[in-house]
C-alpha cells in the first residue's frame, strides 16, 4: 500500500510540473452567428483573380466563408488543407443547406457564376494554402499546366 501511495504521489507531482499542454478547442464549435469572410473570384485574360489572397483566422472561432465567382469561366476552389484542420458545419449552395456533421469535402467547382458558403471552425493552428484554377483539379496538374492563383488561411 505504501508503494502504491508513493507511485501515485510521484505521478501527481510529475504531472503538476510537466510542460503545459497545447490549448485545444472545446465547447460548442458552432456557437453564435458565424463571422463572415468573403472571397470573390474574377476572370481576367490571364486566369482567375482573387479579391483577397490572405485570411487571418483564430482557432475556435466560428466562420462562414462566402465565395462568389463571376461565372465567365469555370473555376475550381481547393481548400482541402484548411478543411482537414477544421470542424465543418454547413455548406450552402443557392440557398440549399447541407449539414456536414462529421463529413468533409475538398473543393468547390463553379461551372456558372454564383455564391456558395460554408461554415467552419478552425481547430488547428497553421498556414493553409488554397488555390483557384482551371477545372479539372489544379493540384492534379492538367496536361497544359492550367491557370491558377493561390492564397493562404493563417490560423493562430
Amino acid at each position: 500500500m505504501l508503494l502504491r501511495t508513493l507511485v501515485v504521489a510521484s505521478l501527481c507531482a510529475a504531472l503538476t510540473h510537466a510542460a503545459p499542454a497545447r490549448a485545444q478547442v472545446g465547447g460548442n464549435l458552432a456557437a453564435g452567428p458565424p463571422l463572415d469572410v468573403h472571397l470573390e473570384i474574377a476572370t481576367t485574360p490571364d486566369g482567375p483573380s482573387l479579391s483577397t489572397a490572405s485570411f487571418d483566422l483564430v482557432t475556435g472561432e466560428y466562420y462562414r466563408l462566402n465565395v462568389t465567382s463571376d461565372g465567365a469561366e469555370p473555376w475550381r476552389l481547393e481548400v482541402d488543407d484548411l478543411l482537414r484542420n477544421s470542424h465543418l458545419r454547413i455548406v450552402t449552395i443557392n440557398g440549399i443547406e447541407v449539414h456536414l456533421q462529421a463529413l468533409a469535402f475538398r473543393a468547390i467547382e463553379f461551372d456558372v457564376g454564383g455564391t456558395t458558403q460554408f461554415s467552419f471552425t478552425p481547430i488547428r493552428t497553421g498556414t493553409f494554402e488554397f488555390t483557384v484554377g482551371d477545372v479539372p483539379s489544379v493540384r492534379r496538374q492538367r496536361p497544359d499546366g492550367g491557370r491558377t492563383v493561390a492564397g493562404t488561411f493563417t490560423v493562430r
